[in-house]
């Protein structure tokens, strides 16, 4: 979440007047994240979200709206797009695709302790179970054309050490078949900052805009290279066995999946790796932002490759 397009206060007035939340009373830009332009809004009836998405279809946006209300209302704590009088979610402002959301309670977490793990990996179990009843599909943005097309962006910025590095993996990565793996909505993107908690209890999970459709364990692969390393990229064991495990407790983790997990480890942090470095080399423009440290998913990309992590070594059995 950042600030790259700039909402004047009567602005942000006026398209308030198409919904039913009662009138501004304060806004503010949020400098976190690195996608979208985002504000927290306060009005007399209730706190909100205000997003402007600044690259995504509407077909996609649609998608993501549609699957965070299905997600509410199967009880997963996601925030709840807001409907304005027209019964639409989606519109525009500043020239820029908008929506309104439910703002949630709880704060993120930057030492993830074991309960924290724990709590996350049960209710991704969960998101991917609803997800699988939900009807619309959205392939993911960031798959293989993504990867060699950032990669080849990208190279002639990096140093020749990288670059071997890079094509390397892509080339294996590229004859990696996910396929046959279980598939259906991913959160894609679930971070720390993008998960919220009261103490150990989960609150909340946010910023669905880059959800599709993909391999369900690649969302886990996500989760655990952000979730439970430690200050060398590796996974740390006893929160990697609380995230792996609850989750294979709610969605119980396959053969396939099992023999596919070292490789896709490497798979989500090689696309964090480039996205970072994409981002690096080429800002956009905007009010608030930051640009993260694409050297922290080079450091973790080098470890899954160098010292293989398995689920074997998180204790969870997989199933036939």
């Amino acid at each position: 979440m950042s600030v790259f397009t700039e909402v004047g206060r009567d602005q942000l007035v006026e398209f308030l007047r198409q919904y039913s939340v009662g009138q501004l009373l304060d806004y503010r830009g949020i400098a976190a994240g690195i996608e979208n332009t985002n504000y927290f809004v306060d009005t007399d009836k209730q706190q909100l979200v205000l997003t402007l998405f600044e690259h995504q279809q509407e077909s996609e946006l649609e998608y993501c709206l549609g699957l965070m209300g299905a997600l509410a209302e199967a009880g997963i704590p996601t925030a709840g797009p807001v409907a304005g009088i027209d019964h639409k979610t989606l519109r525009h402002l500043a020239g820029k695709p908008a929506a309104l959301v439910t703002r949630l309670s709880g704060k993120s977490v930057e030492q993830p302790t074991i309960e924290h793990c724990h709590a996350l990996g049960s209710m991704l179990a969960d998101f991917h179970r609803v997800g699988q009843n939900y009807p619309p599909t959205q392939s993911n943005p960031r798959g293989e054309e993504w990867f060699q097309a950032t990669a080849e962006e990208v190279m002639p910025k990096i140093s020749a050490d990288q670059v071997q590095l890079l094509r390397t993996e892509l080339n294996l990565q590229v004859v990696v078949d996910n396929a046959a793996l279980p598939q259906g909505v991913i959160h894609a993107d679930l971070f720390r900052d993008n998960a919220l908690f009261e103490g150990a209890e989960l609150s909340g999970v946010i910023d669905l805009y880059a959800a599709c459709n993909d391999s369900l364990l690649y969302d886990l692969a996500i989760c655990v290279n952000d979730w439970c390393i430690d200050s060398a990229g590796a996974i740390d064991l006893e929160r990697g066995r609380a995230l792996v495990g609850a989750y294979h407790q709610r969605r119980p983790i396959s053969v396939a999946e099992r023999d596919a997990w070292p490789m896709m480890l490497r798979r989500a942090a090689l696309r964090f790796w480039l996205s970072r470095l994409r981002d690096k080399f080429f800002p956009r423009p905007g009010h608030l932002t930051r640009v993260l440290d694409p050297d922290h998913f080079l450091t973790i990309l080098q470890r899954r490759m160098d010292h293989p992590e398995t689920l074997a070594g998180l204790d969870c059995q997989a199933v036939a």
